[in-house]
């Protein structure tokens, strides 16, 4: 059987891109008035789409002018991408896993826009593994923890869910991907701040990616057909 698709979270999977995000978005929301603070988005919010933060914030703290607001989100992505140019690194062992994993089709999975998507994987060389294969909940207008935005990549990239491994690190990723009835891996990188579900599997590294992908590929794409003795 061929092998499985193999569907990757952006921001905190193959990219360090959080502690950026969360700066960026701390000042941003703090100017006008929402208050913010690096630890929220690391914590609460982390993989959230920026438009449902806000909109939490604001059942929170009060209403803000949406134009203010649209200064404010236009000012914050311009900070976030000339920094993710100039400072952003891949996640440990991101690199490595897809070297081994390079037979595998695959393709991003991203909440974030698409120019954040390829700004985010030129800056750490990882764009060369993917190509133009990266769907943005902007573009397909479908944001996780909903499942239709993997479920659109997938179809996109033709294979049934059934037939995809998703591998995010925060939890609406996860919890999106097992909604659309794909196998998942969890990177877990905070155990002690989450818990992954029973039904996801769990790694604490990208280093460990490979066997798990190979091992799961061995189960369930790879399983020999039972030969029948003559006669029988």
């Amino acid at each position: 059987m061929p092998l499985p698709l193999l569907l990757f979270d952006c921001d905190g999977t193959l990219v360090d891109s959080e502690p950026l995000l969360a700066e960026e978005m701390a000042v941003g929301l703090n100017s006008v008035g929402l208050p913010f603070a690096t630890t929220d988005y690391l914590g609460e919010f982390r993989g959230a789409r920026f438009r449902r933060i806000v909109a939490e914030l604001q059942q929170r703290y009060g209403e803000v002018d949406p134009d203010q607001l649209e200064r404010m989100e236009i000012i914050m992505r311009a900070n976030l991408a000339t920094r993710l140019a100039q400072e952003l690194t891949a996640i440990p062992g991101a690199r490595e896993a897809l070297d081994i994993l390079d037979a595998y089709p695959s393709a991003v999975v991203s909440n974030g826009p698409e120019s954040k998507i390829l700004t985010a994987l030129k800056a750490t060389g990882l764009n060369h593994y993917f190509g133009k294969r990266f769907f943005s909940g902007y573009t397909a207008n479908c944001w996780k923890p909903e499942p239709c935005l993997h479920l659109h990549a997938a179809s996109i990239m033709g294979y049934a869910a059934r037939d995809c491994i998703a591998i995010d690190d925060a939890l609406v990723g996860v919890r999106a991907a097992l909604k659309a009835g794909m196998t998942v891996i969890h990177l877990n990188r905070f155990p002690d701040a989450e818990e992954t579900p029973e039904t996801a599997i769990m790694i604490s590294n990208m280093y460990q990616l490979p066997a798990v992908v190979e091992r799961l590929t061995r189960e369930y794409w790879q399983t020999p057909v039972p030969q029948h003795s003559i006669g029988g």
